[in-house]
């Protein structure tokens, strides 16, 4: 570890709560490898007490800091800038303190496309059918959009509070973007598998499957499967869910959300010091 000394910069997490957090120990390991005169700390904080923080954060000259639950919307009050993804989806995780000005990123869709780049995916062109439209499935339909994929189906409770965002998100992303983007109701299970037929990757942005509830499937027909079908899953707890169960029965190339993870704090620690995060160390670290 990097002593701390006089000219030792900070970086953070704002969030409550925090404390289970793994960034610490990813964004240090990776200061300590690089010889980094960087720290990363944890701090305890809501929505209520949001702004206050910010405002002593930028007083410190801090170089940035991270968002979490229940930050990501609250923060675009206290911001001077966002990305064309975060302007897009409307919430920020990572926050950049360039020469006193705050920009705001969004890197949870970087960090997905990037994990699925490493499992050998290409979806350039292509079709996704993307379950979810909480907070990480924006944050991946954008990204996704961005990155010159060619279509994606979205498919959503009819009743989610969420389905405004996502149709401002859409149409946002039209102006930026080629990509075509459908909203289905997440019962149409004609509309799933004709979606699923045209698809290069299947993604799970849902909670469903998540412990303790790891009975539970966002899809309950595996004959919707083929082989040369990718499917990924957000969630990393359990490590695999029913659904990467049923898939890799199946032969699919299938994947958790556990490199979604790394990779977003990889493009956070890339922001704040330029620098790649040695991300093969950190997974031997944390022992995934």
């Amino acid at each position: 570890m990097i002593p701390i000394t006089g000219h030792t910069k900070l970086t953070c997490l704002l969030g409550s709560p925090v404390a289970h957090s793994i960034s610490p120990m990813m964004h240090n390991t990776s200061f300590s490898a690089l010889g980094l005169d960087y720290v990363y700390l944890c701090f305890d904080i809501n929505e209520q007490t949001l702004g206050d923080a910010v405002k002593a954060l930028k007083t410190m000259g801090v170089k940035g800091f991270n968002l979490t639950m229940p930050n990501k919307t609250k923060i675009l009050e206290y911001l001077d800038e966002l990305s064309p993804a975060a302007k897009c989806i409307g919430a920020v995780n990572t926050v950049e303190n360039k020469d006193g000005k705050l920009i705001g990123h969004n890197t949870d869709g970087i960090g997905f496309m990037r994990s699925v780049k490493e499992h050998g995916i290409d979806v350039t062109g292509k079709t996704i059918t993307l379950m979810g439209i909480g907070g990480a499935a924006t944050a991946i339909c954008a990204q996704a959009a961005l990155d010159n994929v060619g279509e994606i189906h979205i498919f959503a409770r009819s009743t989610s509070r969420y389905l405004p965002r996502i149709r401002e998100v859409i149409q946002k992303l039209s102006a930026l973007s080629s990509c075509k983007i459908t909203v289905f109701d997440h019962n149409d299970t004609t509309a799933l598998k004709h979606s699923l037929e045209q698809s290069t990757l299947f993604v799970n942005a849902t909670s469903v499957g998540m412990a303790p509830n790891t009975d539970t499937c966002i899809l309950e027909d595996s004959s919707l499967l083929r082989k040369d079908l990718a499917v990924a899953d957000i969630i990393y707890n359990p490590w695999e869910t029913k659904l990467l169960k049923m898939a890799k029965e199946k032969g699919c190339i299938a994947f958790n959300g556990y490199s979604m993870l790394l990779y977003q704090g990889a493009e956070a620690f890339k922001i704040w010091t330029g620098q790649e995060m040695p991300v093969e160390l950190v997974r031997e670290t944390l022992g995934k």
